[in-house]
């Protein structure tokens, strides 16, 4: 019995070897890890190191929220906002220039009155008749509203300009929170998928032995059926944790406005 005991632990042994260095060599080249099939995306690739931590294989969390800012729709949609109000601002505060107005003639009269002074043509306007030339003037015409109404509508446009502005401070704020958030619930379900990983191997591990011991008469079928469900409970689990990992890598990305192979140190 020792013997077989001995036998048995060096099978499990060399299978649990065999595992992880088939895990090793599916990782890319640099040690990257494709989620596309397993999750159901064949064209979605993550160039993530599942064995190395997030917070290391992306660039410092200060930098991601200053490229979140620079990058997110969410804040890009604010800065609009504040431009119109700053236009309108201006506009508010030039638009009484509207009851300005400008004009310029050229006149040519009959140099006749002036010499002799009456007109030669009675049906001819004399005041029209005195000189020839260039005339040009300006007009102004103030309502009431410009004198009691204008300064309120400026003071409305300055309010909403500096509330876009405060709105852009909340979008910010809020946009610092998800991040937060969605990096951390990243992080959880990377880590709970390196244990479950482990898991799958061992159960993987186990149900090898099983089939093995169960060709050679050493247990039952029933035993083969224990070691087999243990190992679908670890694969459903695993590809479980597997889902929210991509999920929360692919909120950040939405949340970030570029993809997670931008955000790399490296």
């Amino acid at each position: 019995m020792r013997t077989v005991y001995r036998i048995s632990l060096l099978v499990v042994a060399g299978l649990l070897w065999t595992l992880t260095a088939g895990f090793a060599q599916s990782r890319g080249g640099r040690g990257l890890v494709s989620f596309g099939r397993s999750s159901g995306l064949a064209s979605d690739t993550l160039y993530l190191d599942v064995n190395q931590d997030i917070a290391v294989q992306l660039l410092p969390f200060d930098e991601l929220v200053k490229m979140a800012v620079a990058y997110s729709p969410v804040i890009k949609y604010q800065n609009e906002v504040s431009s119109v109000l700053k236009a309108s601002q201006g506009v508010a505060r030039t638009q009484i220039l509207q009851n300005v107005s400008g004009f310029g003639n050229y006149s040519g009269g009959n140099q006749v009155l002036i010499a002799s002074g009456r007109s030669p043509d009675l049906n001819t306007n004399p005041i029209g008749q005195i000189a020839n030339g260039y005339r040009a003037g300006v007009e102004l015409r103030v309502s009431l509203f410009d004198v009691f109404g204008r300064k309120h509508l400026i003071r409305q446009a300055d309010a909403n300009y500096k509330a876009s502005l405060v709105q852009k401070d909340i979008a910010e704020l809020e946009l610092k929170q998800q991040l937060i958030s969605i990096y951390q619930d990243m992080i959880t379900a990377q880590q709970i998928l390196k244990t479950r990983l482990i898991d799958e191997q061992a159960s993987l591990a186990a149900l090898r032995v099983a089939e093995a011991e169960l060709q050679k008469g050493k247990i039952t079928t029933g035993q083969l059926a224990s070691a087999t469900t243990a190992y679908v409970q670890a694969k459903a689990t695993t590809e479980q944790v597997k889902g929210d990992f991509l999920k929360s890598v692919h909120l950040f990305e939405a949340l970030m406005g570029t993809p997670i192979q931008r955000l790399k140190r490296y």
